[in-house]
């Protein structure tokens, strides 16, 4: 993992405007991501991770402080992002490999090139024998795995990924937990993910952000020190469930985080 400072945050609030006035979404925040890391972000519903998420996109103004990405301030949507979200958002009527390449015809990529890294998605990601197949002929997991790879077709840097096992029960969450370690892993990409599960936070993450109820802030950040690649075993460990407790005691009181 590099030491490079790839998303930078300083003194970033967001305030809605409202008819009953302003309304504080998210006090202001301070937090960096190095490049190849992997941070999770845990927190209420209502507290602001999504609004969070879509600043970092470029989906979503910040009414205060500076967010950069590489350097640059972020202003409108980003060229060097993917985004992931809780459904897989695949259009029924285009094959998996159609679906990944939408993402080439929104940005007009050269064909061919990405017809060639599509495939190359999809091999890492599982999906070899499946080019040709329809979204409804797929599992849920399947169809995340397919959106991972719709959003990695650019080559971005940074993953944004917003829930995006939520829907999933929970064997193929798990499953899926394995699946995105190891194309994190493979793919070296900078990952920001949005989630309600403290187990997932922690199986995954080099780092986890804990935030407090809205209007949200930074409650917390604990680096994770569990040895990679990491066995699903792993979270039978005392040293995982140290860091559950420890994160669980932020919610325990408001009880407004998923136990799972």
């Amino acid at each position: 993992m590099s030491t490079d400072v790839l998303i930078e945050a300083r003194g970033v609030s967001k305030i809605y405007q409202s008819k009953d006035g302003p309304v504080e979404s998210l006090k202001p925040l301070d937090f960096s991501i190095r490049e190849g890391e992997f941070v999770s972000v845990v927190g209420p519903s209502g507290c602001g991770k999504s609004t969070l998420l879509k600043m970092v996109a470029g989906l979503l103004p910040i009414s205060g402080g500076t967010l950069s990405l590489a350097g640059h301030p972020i202003k409108g949507p980003q060229k060097d992002v993917g985004i992931v979200f809780q459904s897989a958002v695949l259009l029924a009527w285009r094959s998996v490999e159609d679906n990944i390449l939408l993402q080439a015809e929104i940005r007009h990529l050269p064909r061919e090139a990405a017809r060639q890294r599509a495939h190359e998605l999809m091999k890492m990601a599982g999906l070899t024998g499946f080019e040709k197949k329809y979204p409804w002929q797929l599992s849920g997991g399947m169809q995340q795995r397919a959106s991972i790879c719709r959003a990695l077709l650019h080559d971005p840097s940074v993953l944004l990924m917003d829930e995006p096992f939520g829907a999933l029960d929970a064997m193929t969450r798990e499953k899926m937990n394995l699946e995105l370690q190891r194309i994190w892993s493979a793919s070296k990409k900078t990952v920001l993910l949005i989630t309600h599960s403290i187990p997932e936070a922690i199986f995954l993450s080099d780092r986890v952000i804990v935030m407090s109820e809205r209007p949200g802030s930074i409650a917390a950040i604990y680096d994770i020190d569990l040895p990679r690649p990491r066995p699903l075993d792993v979270m039978g460990t005392e040293r995982f469930a140290e860091y559950a407790r420890t994160l669980r005691a932020h919610f325990f009181a408001q009880g407004h985080l998923d136990a799972h």
